[in-house]
């Protein structure tokens, strides 16, 4: 497992957004905020200055790939997962994109949160 992470979530869809976030505080995460909307997403990167992000690819008011790329113009890189129905639109629309293709499960999820973040050695080891 990677390191403890704070992580903001983007998801549209109230029930999968509370399923993801059971799933990433089992795997030993920190949920520092739900964003619901586009807007919602980048006002979320920029108060919590997660970690990681989990981005749906559809978000209220926009989509999770305009939502990033606000983001990273503002921030600068932010390690993201999108996890989408849809995942050829998101391929098509950012080309390296770590994705995970709903419905999905817990390790999926946690090996493309290994891919995004990928753990650090501790000093002195």
């Amino acid at each position: 497992m990677t390191q403890r992470l704070r992580i903001v979530l983007a998801e549209d869809e109230a029930l999968i957004a509370m399923y993801l976030e059971e799933l990433l505080i089992a795997l030993g995460h920190d949920v520092c905020a739900i964003a619901h909307s586009e807007d919602e997403t980048v006002k979320a990167a920029g108060l919590c200055r997660p970690d990681l992000m989990i981005v749906d690819g559809n978000l209220h008011g926009g989509s999770g790939v305009a939502a990033m790329r606000r983001i990273q113009a503002a921030q600068g890189l932010v390690p993201h997962v999108y996890v989408t129905g849809d995942t050829l639109a998101i391929a098509q629309s950012v080309g390296q994109a770590i994705i995970v293709r709903k419905p999905f499960n817990m390790d999926e999820l946690e090996q493309a949160i290994e891919q995004a973040v990928p753990t650090r050695p501790h000093a002195g080891r």
